[in-house]
């Protein structure tokens, strides 16, 4: 059954098609491709060019490693990625509607480094056993063809179907991608995926994915229009610390701050009546910091921030800060959790150990964490159980399970995490 004369070519399945038949061929097709180089008539262009290059660029189709990055690194990178923009969008869209239908939505860069894999958690497990999973690369250059990564090198929406994998360990998959741009530069930042079985080959899954990416770009570009606004209207500097590695913007630049810098900042924008060296040290280090090093500190920071920014005896912070940190307590503070849970990117400098640095993060966590369960919205509560913070707390599982229904896939998957955590910290 010849797959070429499909009227949108990159569409694995049109309607009427017998899956099984299809699965079939494209198998013989790629047996034969490997084995004799034959032209593969049987397999659609787009799926023959990506088993060519895959052939050109030496992927092994027996093989199952592919690289993967480390958690650390990871995190420091997709949080600062213009991907994290659309996730939410991503997962509003799709991930809330397919979570437990045996699926998985990825989010890849534009290399085809995965960011994130969400979705059934059961499927999550066995895709790990192929290595799809957060941190690897499934460019095609490296895995050969997949939908994310043959997607991001044709530049846009295909499937892929069973065979039509050039790996053989992942002929079992199926899945469905388009490339997400840029809106004012139009580069290439990334791709969505949803990977399943047989079912994600169907047209309608491929609709899906491009309406999601044009939800994303849409979204991008009022977030563009809307920093565009808030530029020529807006005075001070922003720093950003939750969640990943510490970011200010300042006078129109985005700059990547130390930590040291970053704890720094963060202290004197918590404590605007002013702080003496000696007490800016006992915040950063109780033990090994002197109040010579500290003014070491703040005279490199003023250099970043010039030399009228941080005031002397107290230490003072002399120009307009905001902070995320500050963003999320007035969401608080004003009873508006969803609001303050989309602002809390993760835990404060997650890296530090300044004693002052940890308190804040903790107060921080404790608030975001009580409002949460006084809110008792099971959306909100199965966001924080899968982030950092509530991932490990047995208690928010157990509130999140009580909103649940019981006879609910999602009931089942609580009950279990529970079950891991009790078994974890010897509870009960």
């Amino acid at each position: 059954m010849s797959l070429s004369g499909a009227t949108n070519p990159w569409v694995a399945l049109r309607p009427g098609m017998d899956a099984s038949r299809v699965a079939r061929d494209v198998e013989s097709a790629h047996d034969a491709f490997l084995l004799q180089g034959e032209s593969a008539a049987d397999v659609r262009p787009v799926v023959l060019d990506s088993w060519q290059r895959s052939l050109r660029n030496g992927v092994d189709p027996d093989s199952e490693t592919t690289d993967s990055w480390a958690d650390a690194d990871l995190r420091s990178y997709r949080n600062s990625h213009p991907m994290s923009i659309v996730r939410p969008i991503v997962r509003r869209l799709l991930l809330d509607d397919i979570a437990e239908t045996g699926l998985l939505v990825a989010i890849s860069d534009a290399d085809g480094r995965l960011l994130w894999v969400e979705g059934d958690h059961a499927a999550k497990d066995r895709a790990a056993l192929m290595n799809f999973a957060e941190g690897a690369d499934w460019s095609e250059r490296r895995v050969g063809t997949n939908a994310p990564g043959t997607a991001l090198v044709v530049d846009d929406c295909v499937q892929i179907f069973a065979s039509e994998h050039f790996s053989r360990v992942v002929q079992d998959w199926s899945c469905s991608a388009a490339p997400v741009h840029d809106p004012l530069s139009g580069a290439m930042l990334g791709a969505i995926d949803i990977t399943g079985g047989p079912r994600v080959a169907a047209p309608e899954v491929l609709s899906l994915v491009r309406a999601t990416v044009a939800a994303a770009e849409a979204h991008l570009s009022l977030k563009a229009a809307g920093a565009a606004l808030g530029s020529q209207v807006r005075t001070g500097s922003t720093l950003s610390v939750l969640g990943g590695p510490a970011e200010l913007v300042h006078e129109g630049r985005r700059i990547q701050l130390s930590r040291r810098h970053a704890e720094v900042l963060l202290l004197l924008s918590e404590n605007p009546e002013g702080m003496s060296a000696d007490r800016l040290a006992v915040l950063l280090d109780e033990a090994d910091l002197d109040a010579v090093t500290v003014r070491a500190e703040v005279s490199r920071l003023r250099r970043v921030l010039g030399p009228d920014a941080v005031t002397s005896r107290p230490y003072r912070l002399a120009i307009p800060l905001r902070t995320d940190v500050a963003a999320v307590r007035s969401a608080l503070d004003g009873g508006d959790t969803s609001g303050a849970l989309g602002r809390y990117r993760g835990p404060l400098l997650p890296e530090s150990n300044a004693p002052g640095i940890v308190e804040l993060r903790e107060e921080l966590r404790t608030a975001m964490r009580a409002a949460l369960l006084r809110a008792a919205e099971p959306g909100l509560m199965r966001e924080w159980t899968l982030a950092a913070d509530g991932r490990d707390d047995r208690d928010c599982w157990a509130a999140y399970r009580a909103l649940l229904d019981p006879a609910s896939a999602r009931y089942a998957q609580a009950s279990a995490r529970i079950e891991l955590l009790d078994r974890r910290f010897g509870r009960g």
